[in-house]
């Protein structure tokens, strides 16, 4: 599978005890992807969960059937994704659209999605952070890979 055809779930992180278990670094909220039995892409080839659980701080633990280096990506076929509710989008989604002021002034592309303890914010190439909150962002057209904001997040320019 290509790598534009996966979507990263989190990465292989430091070891929990000695059975190549290994804590989940930046992995997903949804539990599904690390349950038992689920198959996971690690560099290029597929390893199945054997053990899944939550260690120290509620974070997650997994064994997979065979070694992986720490570091490494832990990825889902995009095609296996549940589709967002309406008016969600998967940050792999919005990573390179353009941003458009009302009013037509470019803004810049995404370049990142960061989560924040408030809200989610967009970070573009422009070095531009746009909350991303109903109040900023208008409107997502995924289909023209453009994001419509509201005038005023973004100093004049």
């Amino acid at each position: 599978m290509s790598e534009a055809e996966l979507v990263t779930v989190g990465r292989v992180g430091r070891p929990h005890g000695v059975d190549g278990s290994f804590f989940v670094e930046g992995g997903s909220e949804a539990d599904e992807r690390f349950a038992v039995g689920s198959t996971l892409h690690v560099e290029a080839a597929t390893a199945k969960v054997v053990v899944s659980k939550r260690g120290s701080g509620g974070r997650r633990v997994l064994k997979l059937d065979r070694d992986v280096p720490r570091g490494a990506t832990l990825a889902v076929p995009r095609s296996e994704l549940p589709a967002p509710d309406e008016d969600a989008f998967y940050v792999f989604q919005l990573v390179g659209l353009d941003v458009v002021e009302e009013g037509g002034r470019a803004l810049g592309s995404v370049v990142e999605v960061h989560n924040g303890p408030a809200n989610d914010a967009l970070e573009l190439d422009s070095g531009l952070l746009l909350p991303l909150v109903d109040a900023c962002v208008r409107e997502v057209d995924l289909a023209a890979r453009r994001i419509l904001v509201t005038r005023g997040f973004a100093d004049d320019g």
